[in-house]
């Protein structure tokens, strides 16, 4: 029997030989097996460099938390808004609500995978698009494209107008419901097309299925408040705004941010996009009438240079990560050197796999959004080190903030969002006016954090 392609007892038992042959091989398993890979790695001459005061700075509120639920994009998203509120009333703090947005984007969700059924109806049920479609249709997870179309289309509340359930707190029940519910519609919607039934007649179907989606999320979230009352106090317990607001009103006078300034650069350096160009990707979105997303493309420099000039603004940043990559989590430090893996297997896991790479080979996407809200210079003006506010709650690492060094910035920071002032002007043209190369739905792009 041929055993080039298979395990042998010898193979096996040379694995182990030279194993125990190693003394650091046998200390690094005792280590490892009590206390586990990150706690061994961890470099503490690199958390010594970690450093809580920053040259640009921006100050926030009180911490959020996002608990067991995957809204990072949605609490980054309104951490940048709160801020505007809480510097605009001079508050202590200030919160607006994330059940509120969750329960629009469920509901758009739906709406946008159903309109996607019908649209897919030919394709077949087993080819790569409908299965990625039917994949994942509802998850929490999303973009600042996707967040800028839920609020510009209902607008935003306090969290006291719409406050957390168990079910926004903890998502994993509603949405395993609401994505069965949605699956045995396409099922429905492509039984029906099968037997004739015209786009009209399909999106009629759709609608009973959309009224039963609405009211399976008002059972788990409550009914989000069409008009609420507002009384905010500043820090010096002072009246500074009351009244009766509707949710879009509130986001025009509480918030007043335009929304359509703020675009979203990426930095993917893989040989099929490249920088200075914009794209979009296929099926991906929320609101149907918005449309979908739309990035520039550009060197991580760039994308640096635009957010330093926005937090010397004294303006938040929102970006997108990939958070678990060299994390120290109880530090709260990303840093490639913070965690010594290849020393502690003796043979590179984490070296010589570059950026474009991982991206191609699946090894590393978006998966977290959070907010720049700080950064420090070396003495030629070279950020170093950027501070991020996270939303895991004022236990996680530094009283709820994180840091990351630049080079950690250069290889897993995957999105910022800034005003397009910040653009040069040969960027803000070909974001505007050029039109975006499409990617395929499954692009590692269209990863929601």
């Amino acid at each position: 029997m041929d055993q080039t392609n298979s395990i042998t007892d010898r193979d096996i038992a040379r694995a182990s030989e030279t194993f125990f042959a190693s003394r650091a091989n046998v200390v690094a398993k005792n280590a490892v097996t009590g206390k586990g890979i990150r706690d061994v790695a961890r470099v503490p001459e690199r958390v010594a460099k970690n450093t809580s005061v920053f040259d640009v700075e921006v100050k926030q509120g009180d911490r959020t938390d996002q608990k067991r639920s995957g809204r990072c994009w949605m609490f980054a998203s309104l951490n940048t808004m709160r801020f505007r509120v809480i510097k605009k009333y001079q508050l202590k703090t200030f919160e607006l609500s994330q059940a509120y947005p969750l329960f629009w984007d469920k509901l758009e969700k739906s709406n946008w995978f159903f309109e996607n059924i019908i649209d897919t109806a030919d394709e077949p049920r087993d080819g790569r698009l409908v299965s990625f479609l039917l994949t994942d249709p509802v998850g929490d997870g999303g973009q600042w494209d996707m967040f800028k179309a839920l609020v510009k289309k209902y607008g935003v509340v306090p969290k006291e107008a719409m406050p957390e359930t168990a079910c926004s707190q903890n998502t994993s029940d509603m949405d395993a419901l609401l994505t069965r519910y949605l699956r045995r519609g396409a099922c429905e919607l492509r039984r029906s097309h099968e037997a004739g039934a015209t786009d009209e007649a399909l999106r009629e179907q759709k609608k009973t299925l959309m009224e039963n989606v609405y009211h399976l999320l008002v059972i788990c979230l409550g009914e989000p408040p069409r008009e609420f009352d507002v009384r905010l106090r500043d820090k010096d317990d002072k009246l500074v705004l009351a009244g009766t607001y509707t949710p879009q009103r509130f986001f025009d006078e509480a918030v007043g941010m335009n929304l359509d300034d703020y675009v979203s650069l990426v930095s993917a350096p893989t040989a099929d996009k490249p920088f200075d160009r914009t794209y979009t990707v296929a099926r991906l979105g929320n609101v149907i009438e918005a449309g979908g997303v739309r990035y520039l493309n550009l060197k991580p420099d760039q994308l640096k240079a635009a957010a330093i000039k926005q937090l010397k603004d004294d303006l938040p940043v929102w970006f997108g990560c990939d958070v678990d990559q060299s994390f120290l989590p109880k530090d709260g430090i990303m840093d490639l050197d913070a965690l010594d893996v290849d020393s502690l297997f003796g043979f590179p896991v984490i070296a010589g796999f570059n950026k474009a790479e991982r991206l191609d080979y699946g090894e590393s996407v978006m998966t977290h959004a959070m907010v720049l809200e700080g950064v420090n210079f070396d003495d030629d003006g070279k950020p170093t080190l950027w501070k991020v506010e996270n939303s895991w709650g004022k236990d996680h690492g530094k009283e709820g903030f994180d840091s990351l060094t630049d080079s950690w910035f250069d290889e897993y920071v995957y999105q910022v969002v800034v005003d397009k002032k910040y653009l040069t002007d040969e960027q803000r043209q070909e974001f505007e006016t050029i039109e975006p190369i499409e990617l395929a739905p499954w692009d590692p792009l269209g990863a929601l954090a």
